[in-house]
Formats: structure tokens, C-alpha cells, sequence
């Protein structure tokens, strides 16, 4: 009995290993190939995926500089353009205040002239006026002076005096 069980075994263990070779050679053929092809296919869109994760930062990096250098450049424009309006508003101020200035003596000048003509004007008239009120006093001093005949003979040989010292 040990030897039949021994050949049982044996026999077993024969069957055991044909099957389990069999069961291999169909795995291989039926179910390894499928599966090793999904894990490769697997792992390779992994492998393109990241591939692409790569190029996505490497992308976002260079657009990041990009916009920092555009960015730079916009405000360096900025400046420039606020500088340039800075600089034009002053030129205005001065050239405003510049001819300000000039029209501002010119109607000074213009203002002392016409004082100056006005004040000769009323210089002359008064001169005038001091003549006109010269002679009516001197005519009215000379009438009552030469209504007497002594007084006029008087008065002639005061001015023929006058005239000859003089």
C-alpha cells in the first residue's frame, strides 16, 4: 500500500506539473500577453503623460516670463510716457507763465503811458486853465489899476523902469 500510494503520489505529482505547464503555456499565450500589454500600454501613456506635465511647467515658465518681461516693459513705458507729461505740463507752466509774464509788463508799459499822456494832458490843462484865470485876474486888476489917469501913467513908467533894467 505504501507502494501504491507512492505511485499515486508519483502519478499525482506528474499530473500535477502537466497541468500546472499547461496552465502556464496558456496563461502565457491567453492572459500574460494581454495583461503585459495594458501595463506597458499603461505605463506608456504614464510615461506620456508626464512627458506632457513636463512640457505644461516647462510652457507656464516661459509664458510666466513672458508676462514678467511684458509686464516690466509696460511699466518702464509707463514712466516714460508719465516723465514725458511731467516734462510737457512744466514747459506749458512756463511758457504760460512766460507770456503771462510778457503781456503782463506789456499792459504795464501800455498803463504808464497812457498815465504819463493823461498826466501831461492835465499838466497842459491845467496850465491853461491857470493862464485863462492869469489874465481875467490881470485884466481885472489892470481895469481897476488904469481906471484912474494917475494910476496909468504910473504903471507906464513902473514897466518902462522894468523893461529897461531887465
Amino acid at each position: 500500500m505504501d507502494k501504491l500510494i507512492e505511485q499515486f503520489s508519483l502519478g499525482l505529482f506528474f499530473w500535477q506539473t502537466v497541468l500546472f505547464v499547461g496552465l502556464v503555456i496558456l496563461l502565457k499565450k491567453f492572459a500574460w500577453k494581454p495583461i503585459l500589454d495594458a501595463v506597458n500600454e499603461r505605463e506608456e501613456g504614464i510615461k506620456n503623460a508626464l512627458d506632457e506635465a513636463e512640457n505644461a511647467r516647462k510652457e507656464m515658465q516661459n509664458l510666466t516670463a513672458d508676462n514678467e518681461r511684458i509686464l516690466k516693459e509696460a511699466r518702464a513705458e509707463r514712466d516714460t510716457l508719465l516723465k514725458e507729461a511731467r516734462e510737457m505740463k512744466e514747459s506749458i507752466i512756463s511758457e504760460a507763465k512766460g507770456e503771462a509774464q510778457l503781456q503782463a509788463n506789456k499792459v504795464i508799459e501800455q498803463a504808464k503811458a497812457t498815465i504819463e499822456a493823461e498826466k501831461q494832458a492835465a499838466i497842459t490843462d491845467l496850465k491853461n486853465q491857470v493862464a485863462e484865470l492869469s489874465i481875467e485876474i490881470a485884466e481885472k486888476v489892470v481895469k481897476r489899476e488904469l481906471s484912474d489917469k494917475d494910476k496909468q501913467e504910473k504903471l507906464v513908467e513902473e514897466m518902462l523902469k522894468e523893461v529897461t533894467i531887465s
